[in-house]
């Protein structure tokens, strides 16, 4: 017997008993970002390589190590996502609807990296990206962390922590950039082999370091915000009044830097504890020079973006996680006539009474047979249909999760009859 074929490493599927928490979360996505009046882009999953290499950085390990890159039949160097941002500034330029505008735009979607998976972090993996543009104040930058704090509110969240930083201007991050390599050539000895990588490439990225004996090191580090430009630290500051205005709680952490060369100014990330060391379920910031850097003309530029397997995986530790999907009604078939009555039966309560969810039986089987599949449903209701109700033009209703008397309703009145229950 031929061995079955299963799933890639890192790449799940998402099964039925679960799908229905994704569609609970991702209905309170769209009803956030239609609050906040961000409108939905959907790029393509294959980009270009050389897009994410000007984007991110070709010395950042999504480039260096976790990239899912081939070339395809023409020759061409191409790349399965990794995020989504380098997409949305690159359909932006393409499309000219980001010079001179604002734009307020998210995007939900698979993306791919080749890590170690472990729990809510997968190699396939669907991430939530809101981008704005056009707006170079930092209330754009406070309107996106609100946006972020009523999600999680809506999806019974309490336990994220915000963490809020500024990485400055690129004049006066280079200015730190020379004071912390000189720090850190100082103390060469206590490095670890990643951090002695990106003291070349990219220093400021050793301040992110999660190895528990280079913290000491790091905390000693020359601050950030000792070498920040003026407006920078205005900007920031300014920030902070809007946060503390809104009732929102912050630390500020000025090690805060994020994996992406991208950013400037403003970073922020939201993180919990109970999800192991990779604490981080939702990052963002600022990055004013993204637009000009892939060809566009200069806009400012902010964002966010999320992990929804994260998200679930922390709403199922919290006990957060919606109500599962069971039909409200199940609708019992039996007799002659039964099936092509009953499933226009269905389809005018449908039709009437909208938010109820209506699983009609199919396939046959015995009376006490369909009974079972209507408990085992999750139904609240079963809707039965048999010869006596069909010659007399009624619906028996079959109370599931209690201990109601049976009622008899006629097939006219019966969505008036569940609209008052």
């Amino acid at each position: 017997m031929a061995k079955s074929i299963q799933s890639i490493r890192g790449m799940h599927d998402v099964l039925p008993d679960d799908s229905h928490r994704w569609q609970a979360f991702e209905e309170i996505i769209r009803q956030v970002m239609a609050s906040y009046g961000y409108s939905e882009i959907r790029t393509p999953i294959v980009e270009s390589t050389d897009l994410f290499c000007r984007s991110i950085g070709e010395v950042t390990d999504i480039v260096e190590k976790e990239m899912y890159t081939f070339e395809d039949r023409n020759g061409d160097m191409l790349t399965l996502r990794p995020e989504g941002t380098a997409s949305c500034v690159r359909a932006g330029i393409e499309h000219g609807f980001l010079h001179n505008q604002i734009r307020r735009l998210w995007y939900m979607g698979p993306m791919f990296r080749h890590e170690r998976p472990q729990k809510g972090r997968y190699r396939q993996f669907h991430q939530l990206g809101v981008e704005a543009y056009g707006v170079a104040d930092p209330d754009i930058d406070a309107e996106l962390i609100l946006m972020s704090s009523r999600i999680w509110r809506l999806a019974g969240l309490k336990e994220l922590r915000l963490e809020l930083n500024t990485l400055g201007s690129s004049e006066s991050r280079a200015k730190y950039r020379q004071v912390l390599v000189d720090f850190l050539q100082s103390h060469r000895d206590q490095l670890d082999r990643d951090s002695l990588k990106r003291l070349e490439t990219n220093p400021l990225r050793i301040l992110d370091s999660k190895n528990p004996d280079m913290q000491k090191l790091i905390n000693d580090a020359p601050d950030l915000h000792d070498y920040l430009d003026e407006e920078s630290a205005e900007q920031f500051n300014l920030l902070k009044s809007y946060l503390d205005a809104a009732g929102i709680t912050y630390t500020v952490n000025p090690r805060l830097v994020r994996g992406l060369d991208y950013y400037c100014k403003t970073v922020f990330e939201w993180v919990t504890d109970k999800l192991g060391a990779q604490g981080t379920v939702c990052a963002g910031g600022r990055y004013d020079g993204l637009v000009e850097q892939l060809g566009g003309k200069a806009s400012p530029a902010a964002g966010f973006a999320l992990g929804i397997e994260r998200l679930l995986a922390l709403m199922e530790e919290s006990e957060a996680s919606p109500e599962n999907n069971a039909p409200d009604i199940y609708l019992v078939l039996q007799g002659d006539g039964s099936i092509s009555q009953g499933l226009q039966l269905a389809e005018n309560l449908r039709d009437q009474l909208s938010a109820l969810k209506i699983q009609t039986h199919c396939g046959g089987g015995s009376f006490k047979n369909q009974i079972k599949k209507a408990d085992k449903s999750g139904a609240s209701l079963a809707l039965i249909l048999g010869e006596d109700e069909i010659a007399n033009n009624t619906v028996t209703i079959k109370y599931l999760r209690n201990n109601q008397d049976q009622q008899t309703v006629s097939q006219d009145a019966v969505a008036d009859f569940l609209q008052t229950l």
